[in-house]
């Protein structure tokens, strides 16, 4: 034993230590060099980062080892690495935000492309038939679609009083034009309109087409402006979500992850995936927008189908014109059984001098009848494809929306700035304490799980005011598409509960297809009647009937007042009081 205890002493410099553990890079590398050269390109002083590792025990976040960092700069790294991880977040979101902002666009445009070329046609159809008799008696249908656009842009009054309204002043103004040997005092008017407001359906002088067109327009406008609505608010809050705020864990977490490293004089030492994962996870569960995110994409889908189907906007806004003709060749064929129930009802008016009123002119000299222009000049688009090409396009793009806030941890973490990559898991990495594996579990899933992860432990509370806004904003839009799918308008239901709204809370059969006979709605408790809308000679309503029949009375029996003028109807009789073409 005497003879072997100095050869031992000879061979035992010669065997090898323990391995490296945490911590011993610190002892290998006593050089802050690299560390220096990183940060420097950062723009950090080099004034604080020390040549050389120096005791750790002022850090607050960091291991209070050997470190590279002065109190200055480890408070620096923590800003920089939360604006390096919001910054990912932006990068990887911008291009849900462009592609919703993208879609919102191109849809109204279209929208409101479709309500001009609706009108334009309507210009058409009566003007090419009727000429300058048209054009001199046009506002009230120039107002009718100013209200329109007021609903889709502006989220202005019901559909239904607009278009109860439209309909009301059309009837006074065509009524007095069957009578010309008759003057119509206001009263009379006004009795006029209250017997056309009736729930009973006794007196419908344009037959079946105010329901027609109300069906159609009603479930179109209202699908259209809840579409368009949901894609803006769907980027509004992504935009916003995406600005996300981080917890104070959060920080202490990412600072852990990133900063870390240059702080320990180890650079180019890549934190390990599962860590990058566990702190993406932890950061984001309470901040993302899911499970709502995945029910806002299925409303969006459902609308725009029911966009191109049976609410479809291009057939409701090309039909606008046509159903008014409907409805005034239905006056025109019916007018003694009209003339005769509203002379029952509101008493005979009073005969106007007979030298004042010129002969009729017969039937044969007026242009063509109504039934020929809706029926030879229906009016159409060229652009009777492009809403099927933008859902169609929706659809692809949205696709790929589909579950990007449960996703958005593993994006973060294929940054090659956030961890290492997925080949090289294999190889030493850094796990917050120093070079090696990271053995904890990588927790993900919903908030309730995030309890147990091991990077945010106790830092894991629910969401917090502004996340919680933003999820209700993103509710309401989908309960909103939704029931507009149903020919449903929420905005106007509390109004139409209290019995003077315009009846948007509606619902329609669903299996009713634009063109069709349209199924009835249901019966809703009847409303006071009421008179329509009166506006001034240069409000939206065209004119009130009270000034027109005043100036019939100054003019002692003729027909129309030019100052006001009334709606257009041909007429035999009113063919002969206007004069030929």
């Amino acid at each position: 034993m005497s003879v072997l205890r100095p050869l031992l002493l000879l061979l035992l410099p010669l065997c090898p230590g323990p391995g490296p553990g945490p911590g011993s890079e610190a002892k290998v590398t006593r050089s802050c060099a690299e560390t220096r050269q990183v940060l420097g390109a950062r723009g950090y002083s080099l004034n604080l980062i020390p040549p050389a590792l120096i005791s750790g025990e002022h850090l607050q976040i960091c291991p209070q080892e050997y470190t590279c960092c002065s109190s200055e700069t480890e408070q620096k790294l923590i800003r920089d690495t939360e604006a390096t991880f919001r910054g990912l977040l932006e990068d990887s979101g911008s291009f849900l935000v462009h592609t919703l902002a993208a879609r919102h666009r191109k849809f109204n445009e279209f929208f409101r492309e479709m309500l001009s070329i609706s009108q334009h046609s309507l210009v058409q159809l009566f003007s090419h038939s009727y000429g300058r008799l048209y054009s001199q008696h046009a506002l009230i249908f120039n107002g009718l679609f100013s209200r329109l656009r007021d609903y889709y842009e502006k989220s202005g009054e019901g559909l239904d009083d607009t278009l109860a309204d439209f309909w009301a002043q059309l009837l006074e103004r065509a009524f007095p034009l069957l009578h010309p040997q008759y003057s119509f005092p206001p009263d009379f008017l006004l009795c006029l309109t209250r017997l056309t407001s009736t729930t009973d359906g006794s007196l419908q002088p344009f037959g079946d087409s105010p329901r027609r067109l109300r069906l159609q327009i009603t479930r179109a406008l209202v699908a259209a402006r809840a579409f368009v609505q949901g894609l803006e608010t769907g980027r509004n809050v992504v935009s916003e979500t995406l600005k996300v705020s981080m917890s104070e864990g959060c920080k202490k977490a990412l600072m852990r992850l990133t900063g870390c490293p240059l702080c320990r004089g180890v650079p180019s030492l890549m934190p390990c995936r599962g860590f990058c994962l566990n702190v993406a996870h932890g950061c984001l569960s309470s901040r993302g927008l899911e499970p709502d995110w995945g029910s806002y994409l299925d409303g969006l889908l459902l609308l725009a189908e029911k966009l191109q189907g049976p609410f479809s906007f291009e057939l409701a806004a090309e039909s606008i014109g046509v159903r008014i003709s409907e409805g005034l060749m239905h006056l025109q064929e019916n007018s003694v059984k009209v003339s005769a129930k509203v002379f029952q009802e509101c008493g005979t008016p009073h005969p106007v001098l007979a030298r004042n009123r010129r002969a009729p002119a017969p039937w044969e000299e007026a242009s063509r009848p109504w039934r020929a222009a809706a029926e030879e000049e229906r009016p159409t688009t060229a652009a009777g494809t492009n809403l099927h090409r933008l859902v169609w396009e929706l659809r692809e793009r949205l696709g790929r929306l589909r579950g990007f806030w449960s996703g958005l941890p593993m994006t973060v973490c294929e940054d090659s700035r956030m961890a290492a990559d997925a080949s090289q898991e294999a190889a030493p990495c850094w796990t917050g304490l120093g070079r090696g594996r990271y053995m904890k579990p990588v927790v993900g899933g919903p908030l309730t799980e995030q309890l147990h992860n091991p990077e945010l432990e106790g830092d894991t509370s629910g969401p917090d005011v502004p996340t919680r806004r933003r999820r209700l904003h993103l509710r309401a839009a989908t309960a909103r598409m939704r029931a507009a799918a149903l020919g449903q308008d929420l905005d106007m239901r509390d109004a139409d509960e209290d019995g003077s709204g315009s009846g948007g809370g509606q619902q329609y059969a669903d299996d009713w297809k634009a063109g069709a006979v349209p199924v009835a709605p249901p019966a809703r408790p009847p409303r006071p009647p009421r008179p329509p809308r009166r506006d001034g000679p240069g409000g939206k309503g065209g004119g009130g009937s009270a000034r027109y029949n005043q100036g019939r009375s100054r003019s002692l029996g003729t027909s129309i007042d030019l100052h006001t003028p009334p709606i257009l109807i041909l007429f035999p009789s009113a063919l002969a009081l206007l004069g030929p073409r």
